[in-house]
């Protein structure tokens, strides 16, 4: 088989995961009033305008998606844990089928919601915690991969790593497209969120995102090199 096949897909499936993440922040941004779910730097800045009393901002609301975030890394992190023996492809696989299990959960709460109210109420926090578990759960799973410039979740560090690796600071940028490529999938996902939110609702988003996570699963468990790599350590 030649090199192409056995190339390790994993950047590409991280991108994918990147697009989803997209698509949930302009869920939960948008949705929920104005809490953020995959992005916990912004979701402590959003705690501090609630503190602070700032107006559209909800202590409730983000410490839930705090709480929620928390409890999912440790799930993940766990999971890591217990099965650390496992081969990548069959480890990610139920990691992925956790996490779009969660966003399809939510997608299904979604239903009847209204995002203009917040409305259910019962509904608006389940929402909330639903996708903070997942992302939680995802979070925990990027770091232990730990594959550079691509968390799938922040790019804060994938724009200065664009900026100070470039030629005006005297440096060749060596992995310019992969971090180009994380930038444009969190803006086409963000993008795609918001368009399908304002037509139809956060039901179709959340369950196009649980479902572009698991079609990413099952392509890379099995794509030839993930396949071949069998019992690699991690």
């Amino acid at each position: 088989m030649d090199d192409t096949a056995l190339r390790d897909p994993l950047p590409l499936v991280l991108l994918v995961l990147t697009v989803t993440t997209g698509l949930i922040d302009a869920v939960s941004v948008l949705g929920l009033g104005r809490v953020f779910i995959a992005n916990m730097t912004g979701n402590v800045a959003f705690l501090g305008f609630a503190i602070g009393g700032a107006p559209g901002f909800s202590v409730p609301r983000c410490l839930t998606a705090v709480g929620g975030f928390l409890l999912g890394a440790a799930i993940g992190a766990r999971l890591c844990k217990t099965l650390a023996k496992v081969p990548r492809r069959r480890w990610l696989m139920i990691i992925g089928c956790l996490e779009a299990a969660l966003l399809l959960a939510a997608a299904l709460f979604a239903i009847g919601y209204d995002l203009d109210k917040l409305v259910p109420v019962t509904q608006l926090y389940g929402l909330i915690l639903t996708t903070s578990l997942a992302m939680g759960v995802r979070n925990a799973t990027t770091r232990q991969l730990a594959v550079p410039d691509l968390t799938t979740t922040v790019l804060a560090q994938t724009l200065t790593g664009l900026a100070a690796d470039s030629f005006l600071a005297g440096k060749d940028n060596p992995r310019w497209t992969r971090r180009a490529a994380a930038v444009v999938c969190m803006f086409l996902g963000a993008t795609l969120g918001a368009a399908l939110i304002y037509a139809i609702g956060l039901a179709v988003p959340l369950a196009l995102a649980g479902v572009l996570v698991l079609a990413a699963m099952f392509a890379y468990a099995l794509h030839p090199a993930s396949m071949a790599a069998g019992r690699q350590a991690r």
